[in-house]
């Protein structure tokens, strides 16, 4: 007599309960991205200069992002050493008050870079403005390889010409460097109304198309920049640096900041 047989059941493939598995893990919006971050960022609450604390988590959050596989460039002001426009209205020549925001932007750069190298990152500072000693010059290829190979590009010296700000040095290397999104870091999480500080009623703007920016007079960008990521089509998101984890929330491409598009 045979033996009886009992029915099988199916073997089902074992899922994950909780937390998101390596195969489902949220991919990033975005591959390449151009990062502008003022030299006011980088004093957090001091009058003048650099704050280690606050420049160590500006480069933590970057780490967290360039750990997803996104490749990140750096245009980085000057305005917590010096600023040209306000050499410029206290007499002084323009132009030579210009170069000396660019030489602040290197310093900054400098100080980004280490912290970066500190945490594990690889950075590498190109400026505009020639200064073989110190830092290597920016060029274009250079600076595409340097993405490739997943390091962080730093990009000094503004444009290299004076009467542009590096507002319009982030839109020019973005362009440039092809990259999908410029991300303006500021105080405030994204682009209102109305002054949020002053105003308890103000929205913030989840997205602008840049005429609507434009007309608005919303004070995003300075026109020469608006104008040349516009002609670009290079969609420029504005975010708070200082709120914790929001440079990834961008990346991730979640409702963080607002969205100026073409």
């Amino acid at each position: 007599m045979a033996p009886e047989r009992r029915p099988t059941t199916p073997k089902l493939p074992l899922v994950a309960t909780s937390g998101a598995s390596p195969r489902t893990k949220a991919k990033p919006a975005y591959k390449r991205i151009l990062l502008k971050l003022s030299g006011e960022a980088l004093m957090g609450d001091d009058a003048f200069g650099i704050n280690r604390a606050t420049i160590e988590r500006i480069v933590a959050e970057i780490a967290e992002v360039t750990q997803m596989g996104v490749q990140v460039a750096v245009v980085i002001g000057g305005g917590n050493i010096f600023r040209g426009v306000a050499g410029g209205s206290a007499g002084m020549d323009r132009a030579t008050a210009d170069y000396m925001g660019m030489l602040a932007t290197v310093m900054n750069a400098l100080a980004l870079a280490d912290a970066m190298n500190k945490q594990g990152l690889t950075a590498r500072v190109m400026s505009a403005i020639s200064i073989d000693q110190v830092v290597e010059p920016y060029v274009r290829p250079k600076a595409l390889q340097y993405l490739e190979e997943g390091k962080v590009v730093i990009f000094a010296g503004g444009t290299g010409n004076p009467f542009f700000t590096t507002d319009t040095a982030a839109a020019l290397r973005g362009a440039e460097i092809g990259a999908e999104l410029v991300l303006k870091a500021t105080k405030v999480d994204g682009v209102y109304t109305a002054d949020p500080f002053k105003d308890s009623t103000a929205t913030r703007y989840t997205q602008l198309s840049f005429d609507e920016a434009m007309a608005g007079n919303l004070g995003i960008m300075d026109a020469t920049a608006f104008a040349l990521c516009r002609d670009q089509k290079l969609p420029v998101k504005v975010f708070s640096i200082i709120k914790p984890g929001a440079l990834k929330r961008v990346i991730m491409g979640e409702d963080e900041g607002t969205l100026v598009y073409a």
